[in-house]
C-alpha cells in the first residue's frame, strides 16, 4: 500500500522529499504563507495555492486512513474480517469505496432482510444464491423452511424472505455499487420539471429548468446548485436516472450465473434490489456527490475571484471623498486623507430636486477645495446613477482636477453595522461609516475589505448554499495569502488586517495594537518580541510579513526575514553596497552582480538556498515595494455614460467585476454590468472564463446588444479589433 506522501507526490507531480518536508512543516505548526515564502528550499518553490491544495488533500487522506482502521476494527469485532477484505479496505482509494466495503457489516435498522433472517431463512438464501448447475429448483429448496411458528406458512413466504435477504445482499455488494455508480455517471440523465402548474414571481427565475434534461457527465456545477436551490424552494422536481434495462444488465452481469435452475429467481431478485434499494440509494449518493463537486467548484471560483479583488491596485497618495448614495436618507459623504483618516463628514440630498442638487454641488465643492480632494469614490448601490450625474456636473463646474470611480459597495453596510465599525468610528452613525469604508476601498482595497466577511463581498454564486465551514476556510486562506503577499505596516495596520498575518490571530493582533497605542510606534521588528501573547514561534511566522518603515534598519521595511538578515548584510558587503544605498534605491545592479559572481556560489557563501537569495535580492532592490503597484491602475472617470448612450458595435474599456461559469460581468461605467458570455470571451475553446480573465482586470469590450427594459447588456471581448 502506498504511503500518503507517495500518493501526494504522484497527484501533485512533485518530489516525495518535498511532500514529506511540507507535511513535517505543517505538523510543526508553520503557516502556509510562511512555508510558501520562507521555506522554498524545502518544497521546491511551491506557491501558496499548491500548498493549500496539498494541505486539504493531506487532511482527506489522513481521514481516509483513520476511517479504514475504524472499519476494519468494527468488522474484526464481528469476527468477519478476512485477509482479503482487509486488503480491499486498505487499497480503497476513496471514502465512498471504504463505505461500500463496510456496508454489508454496518449495523442496520430492522429491515425486511433482517426479519427474514430472524425467521431462519438465510440458509435458504445462501443455497439459492450458490446457483449451482445441479441444484434443486428454489421452490423445492423452500419446502424445508416452511415453519408456521416463525411466520413462514407457505413456499411463497419462504421464497419472499430469501428474496429480501438476497436483494439487500446485492444492494450492499461493493462491486455492484461500483459498476452501477460508473454507469450512472457515464450514461445517467438529470431531469427537472416545474413543481407547480402555475408560474409565479418566486418560481419564474427557474423557468429554464421547467423542462430541463442534461446528461450527468455534462452537468455544470452552477446547474447542479440551481437545481438544488429550485428543489429546496419548491419550484422544481429533480431526478437522476439511468435506463432501467441497462442498470439491470449491469447488476445481473455480476450476480446471475447462467444455466442454473435458480437463474430466473435471481433475475427477479436483481429487479427488486434495483427498484426498491439500489436506485433510490444510488440516486441519493449521486446527488450528494454532484453537490459536493459543485460546491467545491463554486468555492474554487469564489476564491479565484476574491484574490484579484483583494489585490486591486490602491489609489495612493490622494485625499478621497467617499459617497454612499441614497434616496430618503440622502447621500452620505466622508472625506479621508492619504492615510485614511477622516477629515470631514456630511449628508447631501441630490435626489430631492434641482435646488437640493445644486445645494449639494455647492456644499461638496467647498469640501473638495478645503481638503484638496483629488478622487471621488461613489458606491454602486441605490441612487448611484443620480449621484454619479451630480458628481460629473460638479467636476465640470470645478473645471476638472477631480476624477471619480464607481466602487462596488458590497458588504459596506455589513461592515458599517458591525461591532468592528462601532469600535473604529464610535462618533459616526452607521450610514457615515459606510461612506468612510467606500472612500478607503478606493485608497487601499485590501486593508478595507479584510474588515468584511468575504462572503459579503459579492464575487461568488450560491455562497449561502455551500458548506459554510469549508467556504470560510477557503476564503480565509485567500485573504491570508493576499495580506501576506503584500505585507503589512505594523505601525498603521488595524487589528482586522493584522489578524490575517501569518502566525497572528485575533488576540495577538489586538495585543499588537494595544502595545502600539500604549508605547508608541514600533522602532524595529525586534520590539515585537515585547508584545504580550506573542511568543517566539508567532514571531518567527509573522516577522517577515510585518513592515516597520520607521526602523533604522532598512531590512525591517522589506520582506527579508530576520533569520536572513545576516545573509542580506553579507550580500551587500560582497557586492560593495551599504544600507544607505538600499534606502536611496541605488542597488539596481545587485542581481547582475550576483549573477556575475554565480548564484549558487554566492548562496553557498551566505549559507542560504538559491530561492532565498533571489528573494533577498528582489527585496533589497525595491525596499517597501507593493507588488500591487505593478498591476494596471483602476479606471478613473470624469464623465458619465448612460445605458441609452450604448450602441451595438461600440468599443469600451471596463473592469471585470465577477467571473462565473457561464461568463464574465464587466463594469463599463453605466451602473449595469454587461455580460460577456463564455462563447464571447476569446477565439479559442475554454472550459471556464477564469482561464482568460480575473476580477479587477481592465478589458476592452464591444457592445453586442442593449435591452434597456430588462437592463441587460451583451458584450464581447473576442470581437474587439486590435
Amino acid at each position: 500500500m502506498q504511503s500518503i506522501s507517495e500518493i501526494l507526490a504522484q497527484e501533485l507531480n512533485c518530489k516525495q522529499e518535498y511532500i514529506e518536508n511540507v507535511i513535517a512543516l505543517l505538523d510543526e505548526g508553520n503557516t502556509i504563507p510562511f512555508i510558501a515564502r520562507y521555506r522554498k528550499e524545502q518544497h521546491g518553490a511551491m506557491d501558496d495555492t499548491a500548498l493549500r491544495t496539498l494541505e486539504t488533500r493531506l487532511q482527506y487522506l489522513r481521514n481516509l486512513a483513520q476511517r479504514r482502521e475504524e472499519v476494519k476494527s468494527s468488522i474484526a469485532a464481528q469476527e468477519k474480517l478476512t485477509d482479503e477484505l482487509a486488503k480491499a479496505i486498505d487499497e480503497a482509494a476513496t471514502l465512498a469505496e471504504v463505505e461500500d466495503l463496510y456496508r454489508p457489516y454496518k449495523p442496520k435498522r430492522r429491515t425486511r432482510a433482517t426479519i427474514a433472517k430472524e425467521k431462519g431463512l438465510e440458509p435458504l438464501a445462501d443455497a439459492i444464491f450458490a446457483q449451482t448447475l445441479k441444484m434443486d429448483a428454489p421452490e423445492v429448496l423452500a419446502q424445508a423452511y416452511i415453519d408456521p411458528e416463525k411466520g413462514v406458512e407457505t413456499i411463497e413466504d419462504a421464497l419472499a424472505g430469501a428474496s429480501d435477504i438476497l436483494a439487500e445482499r446485492i444492494s450492499d455488494d461493493a462491486e455492484v455499487r461500483k459498476s452501477l455508480r460508473t454507469l450512472m455517471n457515464r450514461r445517467g440523465t438529470a431531469r427537472s420539471a416545474a413543481a407547480k402548474d402555475e408560474e409565479d414571481d418566486k418560481t419564474a427565475v427557474y423557468r429554464q429548468y421547467f423542462e430541463f434534461s442534461q446528461p450527468i457527465s455534462r452537468l455544470q456545477s452552477h446547474q447542479v446548485l440551481a437545481l438544488n436551490r429550485g428543489e429546496r424552494e419548491g419550484a422544481l422536481k429533480v431526478s437522476l436516472s439511468v435506463d432501467r434495462d441497462e442498470a439491470l444488465q449491469c447488476i445481473r452481469r455480476g450476480v446471475v450465473k447462467p444455466g442454473s435452475p435458480a437463474m430466473e429467481f435471481i433475475k427477479s431478485v436483481c429487479d427488486d434490489s434495483y427498484d426498491r434499494l439500489l436506485e433510490p440509494s444510488m440516486e441519493r449518493e449521486l446527488r450528494t456527490a454532484l453537490t459536493d463537486m459543485a460546491n467545491e467548484q463554486a468555492i474554487h471560483n469564489f476564491a479565484l475571484n476574491l484574490r484579484p479583488l483583494l489585490m486591486q491596485p490602491p489609489v495612493k497618495g490622494a485625499v478621497t471623498m467617499g459617497l454612499d448614495p441614497g434616496y430618503s436618507h440622502g447621500c452620505k459623504v466622508a472625506v479621508v486623507d492619504e492615510t485614511g483618516k477622516v477629515l470631514d463628514t456630511t449628508v447631501v440630498y441630490p435626489t430631492f430636486g434641482e435646488k437640493q442638487k445644486q445645494d449639494a454641488i455647492a456644499k461638496l465643492s467647498q469640501l473638495i477645495k478645503k481638503d484638496n480632494v483629488r478622487h471621488l469614490a461613489i458606491g454602486n448601490g441605490t441612487a448611484s446613477r443620480e449621484t454619479e450625474a451630480m458628481a460629473v456636473e460638479m467636476i465640470h463646474k470645478l473645471g476638472g482636477g477631480v476624477s471619480y470611480m464607481i466602487v462596488n459597495e458590497a458588504g459596506a453596510s455589513v461592515y458599517s453595522a458591525s461591532k468592528l465599525a462601532a469600535e473604529e468610528f464610535p462618533q459616526y452613525d452607521v450610514n457615515l461609516r459606510s461612506a468612510v469604508s467606500i472612500a478607503r476601498r478606493l485608497q487601499d482595497p485590501l486593508a478595507e475589505l479584510v474588515k468584511i466577511d468575504p462572503k459579503a463581498i459579492g464575487v461568488g454564486q450560491y455562497q449561502h448554499d455551500m458548506p459554510q465551514k469549508r467556504l470560510d476556510e477557503a476564503l480565509t486562506g485567500v485573504v491570508e495569502d493576499c495580506v501576506n503577499a503584500v505585507g503589512v505596516d505594523v505601525n498603521t495596520a488595524s487589528a482586522s488586517l493584522l489578524t490575517y498575518v501569518s502566525g497572528l490571530n485575533a488576540a495577538t493582533a489586538k495585543s499588537i495594537v494595544a502595545y502600539r497605542e500604549a508605547n508608541g510606534v514600533f522602532p524595529d521588528r525586534k520590539k515585537l518580541l515585547k508584545v504580550p501573547k506573542l511568543g517566539p514561534k508567532a514571531f518567527e511566522q509573522c516577522a517577515g510579513f510585518l513592515r516597520v518603515p520607521e526602523s533604522k534598519n532598512v531590512l525591517d521595511n522589506t520582506g527579508v526575514h530576520p533569520e536572513s538578515y545576516q545573509a542580506a548584510e553579507g550580500l551587500l558587503a560582497l557586492c560593495g553596497y551599504t544600507d544607505d544605498d538600499v534606502r536611496r534605491g541605488a542597488v539596481a545592479q545587485l542581481m547582475q552582480k550576483v549573477q556575475a559572481m554565480g548564484e549558487a556560489q554566492m548562496a553557498e557563501k551566505l549559507s542560504v538556498g538559491v530561492p532565498t537569495l533571489r528573494d533577498v535580492v528582489k527585496e533589497l532592490v525595491k525596499p517597501g515595494r507593493d507588488l500591487r503597484d505593478d498591476l494596471p491602475a483602476p479606471i478613473l472617470r470624469t464623465d458619465v455614460l448612460d445605458m441609452k448612450d450604448l450602441k451595438p458595435g461600440m468599443t469600451l474599456t471596463g473592469t471585470v467585476r465577477n467571473v462565473i461559469d457561464f461568463g464574465v460581468f464587466v463594469d463599463i461605467g453605466v451602473h449595469q454590468d454587461g455580460l460577456v458570455h463564455i462563447s464571447q470571451v476569446c477565439n479559442k475553446f475554454i472550459k471556464h472564463p477564469s482561464e482568460v480573465v480575473s476580477v479587477g482586470d481592465i478589458v476592452k469590450v464591444v457592445v453586442l446588444d442593449v435591452d434597456e427594459k430588462k437592463k441587460r447588456i451583451s458584450l464581447s471581448m473576442k470581437q474587439v479589433k486590435e
